[in-house]
């Protein structure tokens, strides 16, 4: 359901980002790529969700919209390219987590000289590999394989009945650790490495400097995602839940706001939706809305508010070579999420009602 909402915002974000970093002057000499780029990303982000695979959604989808604007490139230039180099702090390039200038010289070395094919088919491999391991992974009999993997336990001293006496679902801990896109993906990172001919030692310090950088983060999505089991088993939700659906109707076009709340706050989309997901569907069954619009617009606003968080913030500045602007960079984004969030409470609005209801899956 997801992918019958955002794909209307890819289209829009290419242009905002344009905006963002040139004005009306970027709009006026590159609007066609934009356009291209996010009209295949959109293309391809709804018909992978809908009828491919869900994990492999943004990876298709980025990587067919960079295709698209290679190809783009080939019969199409902007009219007054900028030209020049860049003043002041330089932003990271392919490869560095900040600005250096010796991988830079690197760079514009090999760039002047013809890229064995070899070359450039490792530089896609990350890519493939993910596509190639997590596509296997959704196959019928492997993820069948996978999932007989799983283990299941009730968490040690832990106590919970529901109003028919019953002990909830969420209390039986599912350890489906063969199966989790966490474990594909470090399945990934070591195939990557033998083809990269990267060494244990290199990718371990690489490994464990990525978990300090995003120490903060972890640490703030583990808290949030255990403060969700505290209020959906204590009842804290559902009686949330009940309370919003007080708005009746309307609160289909709240429900957006929500997941863009839980996401500014915990800088995770997955948070956002194991915090607010469970009253979101309450309140959708008391107000006699789709519980499964209100769950995707949820996930669907939450999306929308990755700019503004502080830990993406933390991130995108740090990748960028602007570590300690954050502020700077809030400030040029949150005019642009509050108008998408705006769009997003209108859309799953009118798919609460008859005028787009059909787009309800």
């Amino acid at each position: 359901m997801v992918g019958r909402q955002t794909p209307f915002f890819a289209i829009i974000v290419p242009f905002i980002l344009i905006a963002v970093v040139d004005g009306r002057r970027g709009l006026r000499q590159a609007w066609p790529a934009a356009l291209v780029g996010g009209t295949v990303f959109a293309v391809l982000q709804f018909a992978t969700s809908n009828y491919i695979s869900v994990a492999l959604t943004d990876i298709v989808a980025s990587l067919g919209s960079a295709a698209a604007l290679v190809a783009l490139m080939q019969v199409w230039q902007p009219g007054q390219p900028v030209e020049g180099r860049v003043s002041g702090p330089r932003p990271a390039i392919a490869g560095a987590s900040v600005h250096s200038p010796a991988l830079e010289r690197d760079v514009e070395r090999k760039q002047a000289e013809r890229t064995p094919p070899g070359e450039v088919l490792r530089a896609y491999a990350p890519y493939i590999i993910i596509i190639a391991v997590l596509g296997f992974a959704q196959l019928k009999p492997i993820h069948t394989a996978l999932e007989n993997l799983t283990k299941e336990f009730n968490w040690p001293g832990l106590h919970v009945l529901n109003s028919k006496g019953e002990a909830p679902s969420s209390v039986t801990f599912k350890f489906n650790w063969a199966s989790a896109a966490g474990t594909l993906l470090l399945l990934s990172g070591v195939l990557t490495m033998a083809v990269l001919r990267m060494n244990v030692a290199r990718a371990a310090r690489t490994y464990v400097s990525t978990l300090v950088q995003l120490r903060s983060a972890i640490v703030t999505v583990m808290a949030v995602l255990a403060l969700a089991y505290v209020m959906n088993l204590s009842g804290e939700t559902i009686t949330l839940g009940t309370w919003a659906a007080g708005a009746g109707g309307f609160f289909a076009f709240l429900s957006p706001a929500l997941g863009w709340l839980g996401t500014a706050v915990t800088g995770s989309d997955t948070s956002s939706n194991s915090l607010f997901g469970v009253l979101q569907v309450t309140a959708a069954k008391n107000a006699d809305l789709s519980p499964t619009l209100m769950a995707a617009s949820n996930s669907s606003g939450g999306v929308l508010a990755k700019m503004v968080s502080p830990q993406n913030l933390a991130i995108g500045c740090a990748a960028a070579g602007m570590a300690g602007k954050e502020g700077l960079v809030f400030r040029k984004v949150i005019g642009w999420s509050l108008f998408m969030i705006l769009l997003m409470c209108i859309l799953a609005y009118l798919q609460s009602l008859s005028v787009l209801s059909w787009m309800v899956v």
